[in-house]
Parts: structure tokens; sequence; C-alpha cells
């Protein structure tokens, strides 16, 4: 993705929802992408943003998650987890291609195409002002909230 402003998506979300962009703007939105459902580093970084989640929405700021898992699995997800904030279904990898985060990855000895965690701040008006790619989840969360408590 190489424009900061992005034109508007519209992805599946928990709570039989469909979460657009355009619907947050005057808040600042922070779209994280994760490889999987119940595994651990993915575990890790939505419990970090679950626990400074009250921040980040004194931040003025949204936060979601966005994997290729089906709803389903991102329901339970979410309810084993205590998510307070959406996670969206991307089972085409529309969005994600958008984004490039599909990578060629080593797992267990195999290459295998899958997400690459990255974090994309967009501003109030959904202008693209920060991104982090092929991060490691533990700490990523509040170096994120950090950044949006910056933008005022």
């Amino acid at each position: 993705m190489t424009d900061t402003v992005i034109t508007d998506f519209a992805l599946p979300s928990t709570g039989n929802t469909t979460f657009k962009l355009s619907a947050q703007r005057g808040k600042n939105v922070v779209l994280y992408f994760y490889p999987k459902d119940n595994t651990p580093g993915c575990t890790v970084e939505g419990q970090e943003f679950r626990d400074l989640y009250p921040q980040f929405e004194a931040a003025n700021t949204v936060v979601v998650g966005v994997s290729r898992d089906s709803l389903k699995s991102h329901e339970g997800f979410k309810t084993k987890q205590g998510f307070p904030f959406e996670l969206l279904s991307d089972t085409e990898g529309i969005l994600c291609e958008r984004f490039s985060v599909m990578k060629q990855k080593n797992m267990y000895g195999k290459l295998v195409r899958g997400i690459e965690r990255s974090t994309f701040v967009f501003d109030k008006t959904g202008q693209r002002v920060k991104e982090w790619r092929g991060l490691k989840a533990p700490g990523h969360a509040a170096e994120v909230l950090a950044f949006v408590q910056g933008l005022g």
C-alpha cells in the first residue's frame, strides 16, 4: 500500500456487524493484523490490546484485529479472551493483500504463506500515520498506545 489515505473498506466483524473504516472518522483507528486465533503470539498480542483498551478509548482510538480466520473462530477467541474490541474476518485475504501483509513464512520447517504480524494507525481523518511490520507481540500494544496518545 503506497497511499497514506486508504479508500474505505468493509469486513464482517464479531458482534454480528460489518466494520467500515469510513464509519470511524473522527477517531483514530488501530488496525492490527495477526496470523491466527488461539495461537500463543496472537493471544499475547490480543491480551495486551485488551488490557490497555481503556487507555486506547481515552485516546479517542478504536482497536480492531484482522486475520483470515472465520467469524465463528473469531467469536470464540474474543469470548475466551474477553476482548472488548472487534475482530474482522478477511477469509479471502483481500484486505491482507491490500496492506501487503501476506508473506512466505517458515512454519516448522515448511514454507507457508501467512499473515506477517503488522499494525497500522489511521488518524481521525483516515490518513495512515504509522505502521509496524514483522513485529513481535510482547510489548507491542504499549508502543502503539504511546504513539496514539501523542496524536492528540
